[in-house]
């Protein structure tokens, strides 16, 4: 095996375990609240909210320090921290160490990201490093693919396998790495805002707390509106912070590029309602439906198999007739699955009639999407934004998913038993508002240059699209 293939293999691994870890934790949600008896869904709900606030906030300055420390120090100690968090996730005694070992699980993995592609880039000559960031992608696209199967296959034995299972593969990961890796290190690369991510972090935390907390405390408690307050101020700090350094976290320049304002917006919009559809899926089917977390997985799975097959033909009419058209009918699509869903879904099982409709429908709207919001956010940057553009995006994305896990717990709220069809018909359609807002919103970037590139090129940034969180 080339030294190549070697650094493309040990990095591959790094990218998939922290991309499964997106996933298969919603499969395991019913059973990780089985086990907590008592803990409310809002307080779970940050099992995965923590995670992805803290990776959102994290990935930018975590890129830029580990142009500057090493990429390779970067990406093993990330992997470390990723790997070792894994195990304080699969012994958590309670649902609080579990949600702290989830923040330190998401600091290993924003480290360990944009540090794998930093490392695999030099590996390639400049023509083919297309290529290389297709490949990278496409782990991360097919651990979203395998993230429910895998999921439910783990949690038959426990929902702490979803965690255990990091660990041989991280340990081996760090061993080969430390042997293969080379070190490549950018001296004057600029130095990482931490205060700036902190703000950031802070200010969406406390919003989620805030539409968590509101339907059991009531909206109008000062408790929750100190937390919008709260969120409100920490937002205005972060802005003024992000005008006055020289390299902030998300640079005021680029929200003043209309298509990529447009396509943050739409990427935040759209996985709002992804988000909401995926943890309410697994609620649906496990709790209403009461499938097992394997058969969850498996009546899941057509969804995100149609989304990596949409995301090459998505890829390629984005760059035939543009991202907006593209990307405005795909999350036209999405809204239009929760329509399905809100409209026929009932407490009998009828999924290949009511459900499976709905999620193929809406594997066609995210296949569509993913690639028209890559496109779209970069189209009009300049080379030397491209990196921090992709990654602002990322976050972006990350920041709508939590929202909608939030906004999810707070309209399902805990209904009796004559109310879970009715609550969950509210969060179909609060996926399709969501949907609509994000096709509104592709519709504001305006006309871009349609690229005239080969078939082969473009299937080739099809398959970048495909990647959960591209960060280039």
């Amino acid at each position: 095996m080339s030294h190549r293939a070697r650094v493309a293999s040990i990095v591959s691994v790094g990218v998939f375990v922290a991309s499964l870890d997106l996933f298969i934790v919603n499969i395991a949600f019913p059973d990780i609240q089985g086990d907590f008896a008592g803990t409310s869904l809002a307080s779970l709900s940050w099992i995965l909210n923590a995670y992805a606030i803290v990776f959102a906030a994290l990935l930018v300055p975590a890129g830029r320090w580990a142009d500057r420390a090493g990429r390779k120090r970067a990406f093993l100690g990330g992997l470390a921290l990723f790997t070792a968090a894994s195990a304080a996730c699969a012994i958590a005694p309670g649902v609080g160490v579990l949600i702290a070992a989830r923040v330190v699980q998401a600091a290993g993995a924003a480290v360990l990201m944009p540090a794998s592609l930093g490392l695999l880039l030099p590996e390639f000559p400049p023509e083919k490093r297309g290529l290389a960031i297709g490949l990278w992608a496409a782990v991360g696209g097919t651990a979203a693919a395998a993230g429910p199967v895998i999921g439910g296959l783990l949690v038959e034995l426990s929902w702490r396998w979803v965690f255990l299972v990091n660990l041989p593969v991280g340990v081996g990961a760090i061993v080969l790495g430390a042997r293969v890796l080379r070190e490549i290190r950018e001296e004057d690369a600029p130095a990482p805002d931490l205060l700036s991510a902190g703000l950031l972090t802070a200010s969406v935390a406390t919003l989620i707390a805030a539409i968590i907390e509101g339907p059991d405390w009531g909206w109008t408690d000062p408790r929750v509106l100190a937390l919008f307050a709260a969120a409100v101020v920490l937002g205005i700090a972060f802005a003024i912070r992000s005008g006055r350094v020289a390299v902030p976290v998300v640079e005021p320049e680029l929200l003043r590029v209309r298509a990529f304002a447009a396509s943050n917006a739409a990427g935040v919009f759209f996985f709002i309602g992804f988000s909401a559809m995926l943890l309410g899926s697994v609620l649906w089917l496990t709790e209403v439906w009461h499938e097992t977390a394997l058969n969850a997985g498996l009546k899941i799975a057509p969804g995100p198999a149609f989304a990596a097959l949409f995301a090459v033909a998505g890829g390629i009419l984005s760059g035939r007739i543009g991202p907006r058209t593209v990307g405005a009918v795909g999350a036209a699509l999405f809204a239009v699955a929760g329509v399905w869903w809100a409209t026929h879904l009932g407490t009998e099982v009828h999924y290949a009639a009511d459900y499976l409709p709905g999620m193929l429908i809406g594997g066609m709207g995210v296949g569509l999407v993913n690639p028209s919001l890559a496109s779209a956010a970069t189209a009009q940057l300049p080379p030397a934004r491209l990196a921090t553009g992709s990654a602002v995006l990322t976050m972006s994305r990350q920041f709508g998913s939590a929202l909608g896990v939030a906004l999810l717990v707070a309209v399902i709220g805990t209904p009796s038993p004559s109310e879970v069809e009715s609550a969950f018909h509210d969060a179909w359609w609060m996926m399709t508002g969501a949907a609509a807002l994000s096709a509104l919103a592709f519709l504001l970037v305006g006309p871009l240059v349609v690229r005239q590139e080969s078939v082969a090129e473009e299937i080739e940034e099809a398959i970048v699209s495909m990647s959960p969180e591209v960060v280039a």
